[in-house]
C-alpha cells in the first residue's frame, strides 16, 4: 500500500510517499481503509523529532484516521503510535467511535484531537463559569476556532480571541468571539485589556508561548486561570513565581491529550455531545484544504507558514 514516511528527522521535505506491506489487525484491533487522515500541528513537531518521546525511524506519522472497516462501519479514531498518513490503519477497537451521518470526515477528525483539546481545556482544566471572560489564543486555528464557539456554549460572558492578522480576526469573530485583537506579543497585554474594558480576564486559553504566555499571566483576574497546552511561538519556556501566583490567586495548569483519554468519560461521551452539536447547527468545525496523500509535503509546509484555518487532512 502506499503511505507517507519520514526517514529522518527535520522539515516537510524528509516525507517521501513509499509502498509499505499493509498493516495487520491482531486482537482488539481493527483495519480501516482510510478516506481521510488529520494534520495537526504537532505532526511537524514530530517529523522534526522535537516532540517527546521521539518515534523510532523511520516512521509512518498520522495520529488520527476516519475511514471504513472491513464490516463497514464508518469510524473515528487516534492511533497514538503513528501510521495514518497510509491507505489502510490499524486502530484499536476499542478507541473507534462510530461517526453518525451527516458529520463529513474533516468535521469528524476536527473534533478528535483539536475538538477534543478546546472542550478539556475549557472544562476539565479552566473549568469554566457562566458569565466570565475567556481568552483565546490563535482563535482562528483548529482548537481555537473550536474553543470560541465552546466558550460561548458553556455560557462565557465575554470571548476576547486573539490573532495573528485581520482575516483571522475577522473569521474568530464570525464564530462568535465578542471581540478580536492581534496575538502579537508586543502590546498583547494593553490590547486584551482595552477589549475587556480595562479588566482582568478570567480564563487565558495559551497554546503560543513565550511572551505571550507570560502576558496572559499578568492579565488574570483574582481566581483567574491560565491553560497552557501549546508553544507555536517555539520560543523558550518563561518561568512561574509562585509567589506571583499566590499574590491574586492565579493558577497556571497544562493539557495534554493524551493522558486525559485514560480517564473515564474524557473520550467517547465529549465527542458524542460535539456531534450533537453539530447536528443542532451549534458548533462548526473548519474544514479546510483537503490535500491528496502525495502532496503531504506542501500540507505541512502550509501548516508550518501559517496558510491554513481549521482541519487540514490528507486523503488517501
Amino acid at each position: 500500500m502506499r503511505a507517507m514516511q519520514c526517514a529522518r528527522f527535520g522539515g516537510p521535505e524528509v516525507l517521501n510517499l513509499v509502498h509499505v506491506p499493509e498493516p495487520v489487525a491482531g486482537d482488539g484491533q481493527l483495519l480501516v481503509d482510510v478516506s481521510a487522515a488529520g494534520v495537526n500541528f504537532a505532526d511537524t513537531s514530530r517529523i522534526a523529532g522535537s516532540y517527546r518521546p521521539a518515534p523510532e525511524l523511520p516512521f509512518i506519522p498520522g495520529t488520527e484516521v476516519v475511514g471504513r472497516t472491513a464490516d463497514g462501519r464508518r469510524v473515528l479514531a487516534p492511533i497514538f503510535g503513528g501510521g495514518g498518513f497510509a491507505e489502510r490503519a490499524v486502530v484499536e477497537d476499542a478507541d473507534a467511535v462510530a461517526v453518525p451521518d451527516g458529520v463529513g470526515d474533516a468535521e469528524a477528525l476536527a473534533l478528535l484531537v483539536q475538538g477534543l483539546t478546546a472542550w478539556h481545556v475549557l472544562k476539565s482544566c479552566a473549568r469554566i463559569h457562566r458569565g466570565e471572560t475567556v481568552v483565546v489564543n490563535a482563535a482562528a486555528g483548529g482548537v481555537g476556532s473550536l474553543a470560541v464557539q465552546l466558550a460561548k456554549h458553556f455560557g462565557a460572558g465575554r470571548v476576547i480571541g486573539t490573532a495573528s492578522t485581520e482575516g483571522r480576526r475577522d473569521l474568530a469573530l464570525s464564530l462568535g468571539a465578542d471581540v478580536a485583537v492581534s496575538s502579537d506579543a508586543d502590546g498583547y497585554a494593553e490590547r486584551v485589556l482595552d477589549a475587556n474594558d480595562g479588566r482582568p480576564v478570567d480564563i487565558v486559553l495559551e497554546s503560543i508561548g513565550g511572551r505571550v504566555f507570560s502576558a496572559g499571566l499578568d492579565i488574570l483576574a483574582n481566581f483567574g486561570r491560565l491553560v497552557t497546552f501549546g508553544n507555536a511561538s517555539r520560543e523558550g519556556r518563561p518561568p512561574v513565581d509562585p509567589g506571583a501566583l499566590a499574590d491574586r490567586n492565579t493558577a497556571v495548569t497544562g493539557f495534554w491529550l493524551r493522558p486525559a483519554l485514560t480517564v473515564p468519560g474524557t473520550y467517547v461521551e465529549p465527542l458524542t455531545e460535539m456531534f450533537t452539536l453539530i447536528a443542532a447547527g451549534v458548533l462548526r468545525p473548519l474544514a479546510d484544504a483537503a490535500y491528496p496523500l502525495e502532496d503531504a509535503r506542501r500540507a505541512f509546509e502550509d501548516v508550518l507558514a501559517r496558510r491554513t484555518t481549521g482541519k487540514v487532512t490528507l486523503r488517501p
